[in-house]
C-alpha cells in the first residue's frame, strides 16, 4: 500500500467517526466545571503539593497511559519511548530485548520500580519493558539525574516509578481486547472493589504474536512469543494505617530467528534464538500512622526470575533471586518535611548447565541508611538535602549526598538546581551482554573492579503562558551533566571470549531538553526536543558513545472532544547515530496515527496506525551479515517491523 493510499484511507477514516452519532449530550453550548485531580506524586515520599516538590518529577497520568495503552497494551515501550529525554534501545534484532536510556546513558544506570520497589534489575532488565502492562497503572513517576538518596546504587540517570491502581469506591471492572496487522492479539481483565476496610484488586492478561517478516529477509522483526501475567492483590485499611500484600506471575515463552523454522517448515540446522521466562515477585506494604503524627512505613518485595536461552548450538539458564526490605519513617512540620529509613538489597545469580569455574554466579547484598528533608522557606524558596551511606558486600563503601533548589517567584514560573552523588556495582547483566546471549563471558575476577561513581546536575527552568482565552502554553528547558567514573565495558579479547574490563577514565552525558504543551479548547499540542552528547574519555582520547541520537524530537497533536472522540498525530525525528563500527546511522522520522470512539460509558474503539511511512531499517541496508546459518546482525538503529495497524475495544462492565 502506499503512502498516499494509506493517508486517504486515514481521511475517510477520521471522516466516518468524526461524523458518528454521539450519545452524550452535546457540553460545547453550555458551561460546564471540571474537577482537576490532583497529582500525588509517591516517589519524593514528601507531603508537598506537585509544584512544591524541589525534585522535578514529570507525571504520565491517567490519561497518558490510557492512550499510549491502546497502542502497545501489551507493554511499556511505546509509553517511555515517546517521553522527553527517554529513549527505547533495541538490543537483539530477533528476540526484541530492549533497554530504557534516560539522559543517553546506558540502561543498567536507570532505576525501573513498581510502587517504590526495585524488582526489575539484574539478568531481568532486558525483557522487562518487554513484560509490563500499562494497564493496572494508575501513573508513572519520572526523575531525571542522580537520585540515589532514597533509592541507592543504580540511579544515576534517573529512576521510573510505575504506580499501581488502588481499589476506590467505586468497583471497577473492565477488559481490553486488540489485534495488530503483525499478528499480534492482546486480552486483558482488570477488578477492582472496596467493601468496608477490605479492598481488591486483581489484573490479568494474555499477550501473543505470531512470527513477523515485512522485508521479506527470512528472520524474524518480531519474534513469536506467548505470554501470560496474573497478578491479584489485597488491601485493607482503617484510621490506624494500611497493609497490601500482592504478587505478579508472568510466564513467557519467546522465539525468533529464521522463519522457515519457527514455522516448523524446517529444522536442523538453523539459526534461531529461544528464550522461556518465569517470572514470581511479591509485594508487601505496611503503613502506620503513629500518634505523634508521623507515618511508619515497611516494604519488601521477593522476586524470582529464570531464564532459559537456547540457540542453535549453544544454551544459557540461570536463575536469579533478589530481594527488597525498607523502613521508613515520615514527619512533618509547616516548614519542614522529613523522612529517615534503612533498606536492605540482596541478590543471588546461580548459572545452570555449566561448570562452577566458568559460571557467572554471584550473590551481594547492600544495606543502606539514609535522610531527607525538604525545607520550605516561604512561598518562593524550596531546598531538599539528602544524604545516604550504603555499605556492599563486594564493593565497600558509599556516601551520596544530594540536593535540589526550587525558586518560585510566581505561580507561573519556577527554577530547579538539583546534583548529587552515585554510584552502580558492576553485574554481569546488561545490554552489551544480552546482545551475545551472556556466551563466552568470562566470570569477574576478585579484586579487578570498582564500583562506577557518577556525579550528576541538572538545572530546570518552567514558566507557563495565558495566550489568550482557553489558549494557554507550558514551557520547560532543562539542561543536565552526569559523569561516570570507571564505566564497564565488556570487551573481546580475541576468539569470541569476553571479559569486563574498565579502560576508560569516565563517561558523561550533558545536554538539554525543550518541552511544550500548547491547549486551545479541543486541541492539544506537545513538542518534545533532546540533545543528548554522550562521550568516553581516557588517556585524554575522546569518543563519541554508539547507539544513542544525539537529537531527538517528539509531536503529538491530539484533537479531543472529551467523552467522545480521541484524534491524535505524532512525528518522531531521530537524529544520526554512531555504531560499534565506527561508522555513522541514517536520521528517520516516523509517523503516526491514534483514534479512539467513546461509544458510550461502557463501550469505546480504537484504531492506529504505527509508523505510517513504513521506517525501517531494513529499507537501509542489510540487517545482518554472512549465512543464513550463522548470521552477525548490525547494530539496532532504526524500528525492524515497520507499518503496523491495530485495533480492539475497551469495554467496562
Amino acid at each position: 500500500m502506499t503512502v498516499f493510499r494509506k493517508l486517504t484511507f486515514l481521511l475517510v477514516y477520521i471522516k466516518l467517526i468524526a461524523e458518528a452519532p454521539t450519545l452524550r449530550a452535546n457540553l460545547e453550548t453550555e458551561e460546564a466545571l471540571v474537577e482537576l485531580e490532583e497529582i500525588i506524586v509517591t516517589a519524593t515520599r514528601n507531603r508537598r503539593s506537585f509544584g512544591q516538590q524541589p525534585t522535578l518529577v514529570e507525571v504520565l497520568d491517567q490519561e497518558e497511559l490510557n492512550e499510549k495503552a491502546n497502542m502497545k497494551p501489551g507493554d511499556i515501550r511505546m509509553l517511555l519511548n515517546e517521553t522527553t529525554g527517554i529513549h527505547i534501545q533495541q538490543t537483539s534484532a530477533t528476540s526484541f530485548n530492549s533497554s530504557v536510556r534516560i539522559q543517553g546513558l546506558s540502561g543498567k544506570y536507570t532505576q525501573l520500580l513498581r510502587d517504590g520497589m526495585p524488582m526489575y534489575g539484574g539478568l531481568s532488565s532486558g525483557l522487562s519493558l518487554l513484560q509490563i502492562s500499562p494497564l493496572d497503572l494508575q501513573q508513572v513517576e519520572v526523575i531525571k539525574g542522580a537520585n540515589s538518596t532514597l533509592y541507592g546504587g543504580g540511579a544515576i540517570a534517573g529512576l521510573i516509578n510505575l504506580v499501581t491502581k488502588k481499589p476506590g469506591p467505586q468497583q471497577e471492572k473492565s477488559m481490553l481486547f486488540n489485534m495488530t496487522s503483525a499478528g499480534g492479539a492482546d486480552a486483558s481483565g482488570y477488578y477492582s472493589s472496596r467493601r468496608s476496610n477490605w479492598g481488591t484488586r486483581i489484573f490479568g492478561s494474555y499477550n501473543q504474536n505470531s512470527a513477523y517478516d515485512p522485508a521479506e529477509n527470512g528472520f524474524s522483526a518480531i519474534p513469536e512469543f506467548e505470554r501470560l501475567s496474573f497478578s491479584p492483590n489485597i488491601f485493607f485499611e482503617n484510621p490506624n494505617g494500611e497493609f497490601s500484600f500482592g504478587f505478579n506471575l508472568v510466564k513467557e515463552n519467546r522465539i525468533g530467528g529464521d522463519m522457515d523454522y519457527i514455522s516448523g517448515h524446517r529444522r536442523h540446522p538453523a539459526y534461531f534464538e529461544q528464550i522461556e521466562t518465569d517470572r514470581l515477585s511479591t509485594q508487601t506494604e505496611y503503613i502506620s500512622q503513629l500518634e505523634s503524627g508521623k507515618e511508619f512505613v515497611f516494604r519488601n518485595s521477593i522476586n524470582s526470575y529464570q531464564q532459559d536461552i537456547n540457540l542453535m548450538d549453544y544454551s544459557f539458564s540461570g536463575e536469579q533471586i533478589s530481594s527488597f526490605s525498607e523502613a521508613h519513617i515520615v514527619g512533618a512540620t509547616p516548614r519542614l518535611d522529613w523522612v529517615v529509613g534503612v533498606n536492605l538489597w540482596t541478590e543471588n545469580f546461580e548459572q545452570k548447565l555449566v561448570s562452577v569455574p566458568l559460571a557467572l554466579d554471584f550473590n551481594s547484598q547492600t544495606a543502606g541508611v539514609f535522610a531527607q528533608g525538604t525545607f520550605f522557606f516561604n512561598d518562593h524558596w524550596y531546598i531538599e538535602s539528602g544524604l545516604r551511606f550504603d555499605s556492599s558486600s563486594e564493593y565497600g563503601s558509599f556516601i551520596l549526598p544530594r540536593a535540589s533548589l526550587l525558586y518560585s517567584p510566581t505561580e507561573k514560573t519556577s527554577l530547579r538546581i538539583g546534583g548529587g552523588l552515585g554510584y552502580k556495582e558492576p553485574n554481569p547483566f546488561g545490554e552489551e551482554a544480552e546482545a551475545i546471549q551472556y556466551r563466552g563471558i568470562s566470570p569477574f575476577e576478585a579484586g579487578k573492579l570498582v564500583a562506577e561513581e557518577s556525579f550528576g546536575l541538572n538545572v530546570d527552568l518552567s514558566h507557563s503562558f495565558d495566550l489568550a482565552k482557553d489558549a494557554a502554553l507550558n514551557l520547560n528547558l532543562l539542561f543536565f551533566y552526569t559523569q561516570v567514573d570507571n564505566p564497564l565495558s565488556l570487551l573481546e579479547l580475541g576468539d569470541s571470549h569476553y571479559a569486563y574490563r574498565q579502560p576508560d577514565d569516565f563517561l558523561d552525558t550533558k545536554g538539554a531538553e525543550l518541552s511544550a504543551v500548547w491547549r486551545w479548547n479541543d486541541f492539544k499540542y506537545f513538542f518534545g526536543y533532546t540533545h543528548a552528547n554522550v562521550e568516553t574519555h581516557s588517556a585524554g582520547n575522546i569518543e563519541v558513545a554508539p547507539l544513542m541520537p544525539k537529537d531527538r524530537v517528539n509531536n503529538v497533536f491530539v484533537y479531543e472532544r472529551e467523552d467522545d472522540l480521541r484524534v491524535g498525530l505524532e512525528a518522531y525525528y531521530y537524529g544520526r547515530q554512531k555504531l560499534t563500527d565506527g561508522s555513522s546511522a541514517r536520521d528517520y522520522w516516523i509517523f503516526g496515527l491514534m483514534t479512539e470512539k467513546i461509544i458510550s460509558d461502557r463501550l469505546s474503539i480504537f484504531l492506529n496506525f504505527e509508523n505510517l511511512s513504513d521506517t525501517r531499517q531494513t529499507r537501509f541496508g542489510a540487517i545482518y551479515k554472512g549465512s543464513v546459518l550463522n548470521p552477525v546482525f548490525s547494530d539496532i538503529f532504526a524500528p525492524l517491523d515497520g507499518f503496523i495497524v491495530n485495533g480492539g475495544i475497551k469495554v467496562r462492565l
